[in-house]
């Protein structure tokens, strides 16, 4: 099977802005406020509540007529026991914050934009877990 010319560009773009995105929220001193720079891609065992984790990724190309773009639509996931909804509601304010029109530089890559898309709060099965997830969509061009 033959890879369409863009997908390494587009693989490449997507792990740079994940990258991008990570060192950004690391450095946000009202997320770490928050999370006391808990934020993860792979949580470690008995990791201390709250916590922000890297969420689903989508990426599709996003090709113009001279460039091989892409578009990433990406979640983040927050995780709150504090009793009820408002911790995690807090951290969601945090993320929209600090990403939503952020200027990242993604190695090898132009931001082109990077929006807020959605956000949701519920009660995870344990019944004392809160998960907030918040849904951004960006799209960057190589450079």
């Amino acid at each position: 099977m033959t890879m369409p010319a863009t997908m390494p560009t587009i693989m490449n773009a997507d792990l740079a802005l994940q990258r991008a995105i990570y060192a950004h929220l690391a450095g946000d001193a009202a997320l770490d406020a928050l999370v006391a720079g808990r934020i993860y891609d792979s949580v470690p065992g008995e990791a201390a509540f709250p916590y922000v984790t890297l969420g689903d990724a989508l990426v599709t190309a996003f090709d113009t007529g001279d460039t091989c773009g892409a578009e990433h639509r990406l979640a983040l996931n927050v995780w709150s026991r504090a009793g009820g909804r408002s911790e995690a509601k807090a951290i969601l304010g945090a993320l929209h914050a600090a990403l939503h029109d952020a200027p990242l530089m993604p190695e090898g890559h132009s931001l082109i934009n990077l929006r807020f898309a959605e956000a949701e709060t519920r009660r995870e099965p344990d019944g004392t877990t809160w998960r907030g997830v918040i849904r951004f969509r960006a799209v960057t061009e190589p450079i």
